[in-house]
């Protein structure tokens, strides 16, 4: 018996629905997202346990500094946007907290290993302890279990390690380290997966020879073609190389984990190699000025020789890609968020709301 075509074309329909809707039944739905790192994704723990990270930073889209090193939102602020999930309480900081849907143990300053010559004492093992104080905490209250096997856990760190050993080593130097740094970085996953842990995206370190405050504080080291620290890149390239291949050898090693391997290097030195093409000024200039070379950070205030000098914002913040000579703005960190939530920079390469899902082989 023939098909009509109106029962024809009601099948195509259906069909194109049941498509959809597998679609969106394949994403993770990640009740929760435990975040780990230093000062690019620290959403208020420095400020809490330190001092106020002041104005300007954070008011051009929070209204006030909101504890972030940047005009406005960090990249894992778009990632818990992206998930529909609220921007994440530092778990350093007690007052308003909510937990429900994750937490931040970032800490700016940190070093994935525990080394005095660090910016802040919160290291990786340091969060990671301190995360399962938490878990511990939250399961003896709240007896929740699943949040924690289902979560998504994040990481951004590795950028203080190689930027604090580039002022006392030579290159072939700080490589030798890296075997040490990727050990420690290791023994904070295994320690989580132990924990109940099972979705990794584990950030890899950005182009750190390309950061405004270096390239002052070594004018006479050599420059790649684009004009970053040549030297500081290669080690970059070289940790994130070990790191891709440990988190290959993880992967064989935790059988039940998931882990995303994210190219954030690649994504940031894109910045910088197109800055022009992309709507940025100078890629080396910096928006909050007055904050390097005086020892003052973005909004602090400092007398010298009587004199009171104060760091301020430009006007035109979302044509810089650095906010302070450290860190990003949130134009450049959207546009960087953009590559990691639609799978471009990943391996494998799934958006972040599929990122637990088996890709085909």
């Amino acid at each position: 018996m023939a098909i009509s075509k109106i029962t024809l074309a009601i099948i195509v329909l259906l069909l194109g629905l049941t498509e959809k809707l597998s679609a969106l039944s394949s994403s993770c739905n990640f009740p929760a997202v435990f975040n780990f790192g230093d000062s690019n994704s620290d959403t208020g723990a420095i400020s809490a346990a330190i001092g106020e990270v002041p104005p300007p930073n954070g008011v051009a889209f929070f209204g006030r500094s909101a504890g972030r090193h940047s005009d406005g939102r960090l990249i894992i602020d778009f990632i818990t946007e992206n998930l529909t999930l609220p921007y994440l309480t530092p778990y350093l900081d007690s007052v308003g907290a909510n937990y429900r849907h994750g937490a931040n143990f970032a800490t700016g300053g940190s070093c994935i290993r525990p080394t005095l010559a660090c910016f802040s004492p919160f290291h990786l093992g340091t969060q990671v302890s301190q995360f399962i104080h938490f878990k511990t905490r939250t399961l003896s209250l709240y007896n929740q279990t699943n949040d924690f096997s289902k979560a998504l856990y994040t990481f951004d760190i590795g950028q203080n390690d190689l930027a604090i050993g580039f002022q006392n080593m030579t290159e072939e130097q700080l490589k030798a380290t890296i075997p040490l740094i990727i050990e420690n970085f290791t023994i904070a996953l295994k320690l989580l997966y132990k924990e109940g842990a099972r979705f990794f995206s584990i950030h890899n370190t950005g182009p750190t020879g390309c950061l405004p405050y270096l390239l002052k504080a070594f004018p006479a080291i050599p420059r790649d073609p684009y004009g970053c620290l040549k030297p500081l890149n290669n080690v970059a390239i070289e940790f994130n190389k070990q790191l891709k291949n440990k988190i290959t050898q993880l992967k064989k090693e935790l059988p039940s984990s998931f882990f995303t391997y994210v190219d954030v290097y690649s994504a940031k030195y894109n910045l910088i190699t197109k800055a022009k093409a992309l709507g940025f000024i100078d890629p080396f200039d910096y928006c909050c000025v007055g904050a390097i070379g005086r020892g003052m950070g973005c909004g602090k205030t400092i007398f010298l020789n009587g004199t009171e000098l104060y760091s301020s914002s430009c006007e035109n913040r979302q044509n810089f890609i650095s906010w302070d000579g450290i860190h990003y703005t949130e134009t450049a960190n959207m546009l960087v968020a953009n590559r990691i939530l639609d799978g471009s920079i990943s391996d494998p390469p799934l958006p972040t709301q599929k990122a637990c899902k088996l890709t085909k082989k």
